[in-house]
């Protein structure tokens, strides 16, 4: 995994069937699902070309009481998770799960922004830069969006706490301001307040070779296309979806169809 703090390092999906999930985003986006070698638990690694980009298990225990549906989690990485974890919620975030180690592979916990969306904090094991997040490459993380009720509150908090940068700002007329950000260097996502979600949350985005093609795909595998295919600035096309467990992701490339 990468070493460059504020980097997306890791996609994780929490379900409530991991083995259908794993035929599920075998069929659309071409992963295996295999075993991460951790003991005592049955956690799986999404790879694709020889690269493991990212993880699959079931929704932990202790969060079951908490209403937590099935949702795709992004990993940022940190210098310090303890640190990152007190400077954080002393800016209003919330801790889900507390900071914990997995010996060789680093330290991490779950954590939400003020707005409620989750996602992870880590400081990896190990040098080199995560493949997880290649946006010219099928089957990696290719844009991270923030669904939310104030953005601009937002990008301030994930400047402070992750040293993310504004870039342009894009005027989609009635629905607002679509904030672009960046961690360092080219754009990484963007942010807006939308409605197009029951509470504030994380959607990524996934790299496929043809979007018509990987549409069929989804509704093929039993899962539901809810917008798109797309055009979007720059020449490429999205699509938002749901898979048969209930869990919102989103597909990006070209239109070959």
């Amino acid at each position: 995994m990468s070493n460059e703090p504020s980097h997306f390092i890791w996609y994780e999906l929490m379900t409530t069937d991991v083995e259908a999930a794993a035929v599920f985003y075998g069929a659309v986006v071409g992963w295996s699902a295999g075993p991460s070698g951790q003991p005592g638990q049955d956690y799986r690694q999404w790879s694709i070309a020889g690269e493991t980009i990212g993880g699959l298990m079931a929704i932990p225990p202790d969060t079951t009481g908490t209403g937590m549906p099935p949702v795709w989690a992004g990993y940022v990485n940190v210098e310090d998770v303890d640190a990152s974890v007190a400077s954080l919620t002393a800016a209003g975030g919330a801790v889900h799960m507390a900071p914990w180690s997995i010996p060789g592979v680093g330290r991490m916990a779950l954590v939400s922004d003020p707005q409620g969306a989750l996602f992870y904090v880590m400081a990896p094991t190990g040098e080199g830069r995560s493949p997880s997040f290649d946006p010219e490459r099928p089957g990696h993380g290719a844009w991270n969006e923030l669904h939310t009720i104030e953005w601009r509150a937002a990008m301030d908090f994930y400047g402070a706490q992750l040293g993310w940068r504004a870039s342009d700002a894009v005027d989609m007329g009635p629905m607002g301001a679509y904030q672009l950000f960046n961690d360092g260097g080219g754009d990484i996502g963007g942010m807006f307040n939308s409605a197009a979600v029951p509470r504030p949350m994380w959607l990524y985005y996934f790299r496929v070779d043809d979007i018509t093609a990987a549409k069929a795909r989804v509704e093929a595998a039993g899962g539901a296309v809810l917008d798109g295919p797309s055009p979007v600035p720059g020449g490429g096309w999205i699509l938002r979806a749901r898979d048969p467990q209930g869990a919102l992701f989103a597909l990006t490339g070209p239109n070959l169809g």
